[in-house]
């Protein structure tokens, strides 16, 4: 039986992002191939005022007396390799699940638009597990994976980057693929090399849910310098940050004790944990695929996939209307996996996300799912 394009999404609507993403822990290589963590170092700094107010003011920030301030004392954090360091170090684990597990929650005041967008998933999905459009999904994965897209800033302090992956099944270790980084290009997905294509089609098959297997993925920066060059973990974004107090990095682990209450027990820099980039922040560069928005052929640079197009260093929302997946989704059963708006479902399957449309009839009905308490299994 076709099914028939939804007028309006369910109330409750809700997906499942489909992929396990470690933080990428950062270390630091050494001459005798002993790998350390990288320290994130908090520690004070004096820098200068450089500040525009938009009224042409040298420096809006005044002191007490009201003269201009010229120096910008801060606290600070600082993630570095170890002197002795000859290359940094980046690995993470990735396991991407079955499609078909995807859809969370479908509730809709009409009992049979919920059973609709329901049936509608399940149909595309099972016309997806087939499709070359996920195949291609998987190839541009592998890409962005294969070109070190997802260490950000570090790669551009590299002179060569070496990225290996490998497969771990039932405690075995087997290696797929070795890329040289830099030779990848960022912005194009076409020509595939052998090992993209052989990295693709492990990611094909966890999708479809025909692999339950995880890939180890390291990265070897060799940087234009060596010694204790600064390297770039996630930063956290906090509201309300204390004054004086710069940039906090992500970092694993928990900050050393510190007692600064004499001049011997004193330390004007301390450690607060090791070097990461944070989970979120690879799978953002992975997922960086989106070529199919229709401004791209005024852009020519992928997006990371998003329900509206939402980017972030344009400060710009590319998939407006009919080309978001909120009306994407709406439409499933006249989407042609293999098209441009079929391979970006897929990629928004994956993403997981929330969708739900909801009026004041639907929200009553939901507010009740919600308080009824879950039948024991």
């Amino acid at each position: 039986m076709q099914l028939a394009p939804m007028k309006k999404l369910p109330g409750v609507l809700a997906f499942n992002r489909c992929h396990l993403v470690t933080d990428g822990e950062m270390f630091s290589r050494l001459a005798d191939g002993r790998d350390i963590p990288v320290p994130v170092i908090r520690h004070g700094l004096r820098g200068t005022q450089n500040v525009n107010d938009g009224k042409g003011n040298d420096n809006p920030k005044t002191a007490a007396s009201g003269e201009r301030k010229i120096s910008n004392v801060q606290m600070t954090e600082t993630a570095k390799l170890d002197p002795q360091a000859t290359a940094l170090v980046v690995r993470f684990g990735l396991a991407l699940l079955d499609l078909g597990a995807s859809l969370d929650a479908c509730v809709a005041a009409d009992h049979e638009s919920g059973k609709t967008m329901r049936a509608s998933v399940d149909d595309f999905v099972a016309r997806a597990k087939q499709s070359e459009g996920l195949i291609e999904v998987a190839r541009r994965y592998a890409r962005n994976i294969a070109n070190g897209r997802w260490l950000w800033r570090n790669r551009s302090i590299a002179a060569a980057i070496r990225i290996d992956v490998a497969k771990k099944s039932g405690g075995v270790v087997t290696r797929i693929a070795s890329f040289d980084a830099k030779s990848i290009p960022l912005n194009i997905f076409e020509s595939y090399s052998g090992g993209e294509q052989a990295l693709a089609e492990e990611l094909a098959a966890q999708l479809r849910g025909d692999s339950l297997d995880g890939l180890l993925i390291e990265a070897v920066v060799s940087p234009r310098i060596e010694g204790n060059l600064e390297v770039f973990p996630s930063q956290n974004y906090v509201e309300r940050k204390p004054d004086g107090f710069a940039r906090p990095l992500y970092k694993l682990g928990h900050p050393a004790q510190v007692e600064m209450k004499s001049p011997s027990t004193f330390t004007d820099t301390r450690l607060m944990g090791y070097a990461a980039l944070r989970d979120q922040k690879i799978f953002n560069a992975i997922r960086t695929i989106d070529t199919w928005y229709p401004a791209f052929a005024d852009t020519l640079f992928p997006i990371p996939v998003e329900p509206r197009g939402a980017n972030l260093s344009q400060q710009e929302f590319y998939r407006k209307g009919k080309d978001s997946s909120f009306d994407l989704f709406k439409r499933l059963p006249q989407i042609d996996p293999d098209s441009a708006e079929g391979m970006f479902c897929i990629a928004a399957l994956d993403r997981g996300g929330v969708y739900g449309e909801s009026d004041k009839a639907e929200k009553s009905a939901s507010k009740a799912v919600a308080e009824t308490p879950a039948e024991a299994e």
